[in-house]
């Protein structure tokens, strides 16, 4: 490598090969690997745009960058990304958690629950949906659930370094092998894209686990199997609150509608679609 290479002349060279590999945000992609690289601040980058970088760096700064241009997710080049303002550590064993999600949480903290209501989340890959609540709620029993071993490892993981002990993560395939409830208040960010989808051939999807995202023919089994499943699991009047497709939120409503539940509602995120979808379990004997 020549001598004399700057933060800007590499940040510079990196957004040019990143934006002729196609990525949308070429700019961004490159300060955040250089941050990475250098363990430091996108401050940095405009307060000192002129500062050396050590040869070493720089080369697997490049390395990096190749990395992204092949189209692996920043996150899992990282091992890091931001959820619900707080630090999560991500890996190839789960989904990398999205602004869209944020949704799900806010949803979930203004629904009214006991202050002490025992929560559950359903497929929680890293813990995200999980520890955001804790974060909120320290008083809610909070349990977040996964078929992934490696998902469970992970999200258990992201508990320790966040400081949040109240949160507990357990293997399991939906409800089963779960203790017995009730719950308070259910949520999930469950698979919802059907099999085949051209969607799944693009951008990060192509490189996160096809079981956290895919259910079935039509993206709906999974959610099937959770809107049937939850009443036995749920206290009179619990919630269950679910994630799903954008042009899904019609669809869950009628099924929670048919399957008894009460108080049906759906929630739009940042872009205006649809995303969340909920309702409240009479309990049996009423509907």
């Amino acid at each position: 490598m020549t001598q004399g290479h700057t933060l800007e002349s590499l940040l510079a060279a990196a957004t040019e090969r990143l934006e002729n590999a196609g990525t949308t945000t070429p700019r961004l992609d490159a300060e955040l690997l250089l941050s990475h690289q250098l363990d430091c601040s996108r401050t940095r980058f405009m307060t000192w745009p002129e500062q050396k970088v050590a040869a070493e760096d720089a080369d697997a700064y490049r390395a990096l960058v190749a990395q992204r241009c092949e189209g692996t997710p920043i996150a899992y080049i990282t091992g890091e990304c931001e959820f619900w303002s707080l630090p999560f550590a991500t890996s190839q064993d789960a989904l990398i958690p999205r602004q869209d999600t944020e949704t799900l949480v806010e949803q979930a903290l203004l629904l009214p629950v006991p202050d002490d209501a025992r929560v559950l989340d359903l497929g929680t890959g890293t813990g995200a949906v999980a520890l955001a609540l804790g974060s909120e709620r320290y008083g809610w029993d909070i349990t977040g659930s996964d078929a992934s071993p490696a998902a469970v490892a992970l999200a258990s993981r992201n508990r320790d370094a966040l400081g949040l002990p109240g949160v507990t993560f357990v293997e399991s395939d939906w409800f089963r092998g779960l203790e017995p409830g009730p719950w308070d208040l259910i949520v999930s960010n469950p698979p919802y894209v059907a099999e085949g989808d051209e969607h799944l051939e693009q951008g990060d999807l192509r490189f996160e686990p096809h079981a956290a995202l895919v259910a079935g023919n039509d993206g709906m089994e999974a959610i099937r199997r959770i809107v049937r499943e939850a009443p036995e699991h749920l206290h009179p009047w619990g919630w269950l609150l679910l994630e799903h497709g954008y042009e899904q939120g019609q669809a869950i409503v009628d099924l929670l509608g048919e399957a008894g539940f009460r108080d049906l509602f759906s929630r739009r995120d940042l872009t205006g679609h649809f995303r969340v979808t909920g309702g409240r379990w009479p309990g049996n004997g009423e509907s």
